[in-house]
């Protein structure tokens, strides 16, 4: 198995400290400026100032969209159109960094795969719903050349999540992996190992959140730190018919260096 070419996801403050790595590498980069709605309010601003630390930097680019409050199945019509400015928003900024991918967030969890069957058209409606906030945001994204990637949360059928994905038929959607949040649906809700989250999304594999947990909390530990069978993982992204964004999402940035060591020094990472 070859090992894979990771990045790092960063705030553009925190670029500098591992500059060196991502931009001789050519490395994947994530910016993460743009997740809360303040920095959306100016993000035309906030951009102005990312893009001179970006200069020199020769991978491949995106960013993590909103998601605080932002439930992109919200059901009430009155609220849906404020989402859908938002990730407009977020799609702007992400063109105006020159980013290719927008990491959204899945609205699936244990609930949706327990009351599926419960109720008539319950997935077809919440399905509804999430089509009539990013329908349009789908379309700038088109014309943009940015493709949103669907990160599971608290998904425990990564199918559920895929079909969704298809169901847009566009190329400006494809799916996201977080490796920490599928092992905390393992614990929490007996989802599959984070290996069978990568291999299940297939061709439509474009980003994995690379991270680590004790299967409690979230706990975005580094590489080799906690429980993930890191080898499956990469055995999975190495047979992925896609080339994911690979990056390191880790809670304490200046463990990104000890976590890449580690993958690299397993043969997994490069």
């Amino acid at each position: 198995m070859p090992a894979i070419r990771i990045g790092a996801a960063l705030a553009a403050r925190e670029i500098a400290a591992h500059r060196d790595w991502l931009f001789d590498g050519g490395r994947d980069l994530e910016l993460q400026d743009f997740r809360g709605h303040a920095a959306l309010r100016d993000w035309k601003e906030t951009a102005a100032q990312i893009r001179p630390l970006l200069d020199g930097h020769r991978g491949r680019r995106g960013i993590h969209g909103p998601f605080e409050g932002l439930d992109i199945a919200n059901p009430d019509p009155e609220l849906r159109p404020l989402i859908t400015a938002r990730f407009l928003d977020a799609v702007a900024a992400c063109e105006a960094v020159g980013g290719s991918q927008m990491v959204l967030h899945s609205p699936y969890d244990a609930w949706y795969r327990n009351n599926l069957h419960l109720r008539p058209r319950y997935a077809e409606a919440k399905a509804e719903c999430i089509h009539a906030v990013l329908d349009p945001v789908v379309r700038r994204a088109e014309e943009a050349g940015v493709t949103l990637v669907l990160e599971n949360i608290e998904d425990v059928d990564p199918a559920s999540r895929r079909a969704l994905a298809e169901s847009f038929a566009s190329p400006a959607v494809r799916l996201s992996v977080d490796t920490g949040h599928a092992h905390l649906a393992r614990r929490m809700s007996g989802a599959p190992p984070a290996d069978y989250f990568i291999r299940d999304a297939g061709a439509m594999l474009a980003h994995v959140h690379l991270q680590d947990l004790d299967g409690h909390a979230d706990r975005h530990w580094p590489p080799g730190d906690g429980e993930i069978a890191w080898p499956a993982v990469f055995a999975a992204i190495a047979d992925a018919p896609s080339a994911p964004h690979a990056v390191l999402e880790l809670r304490d940035k200046s463990q990104i260096p000890r976590g890449f060591a580690w993958l690299a020094a397993q043969g997994l990472a490069e």
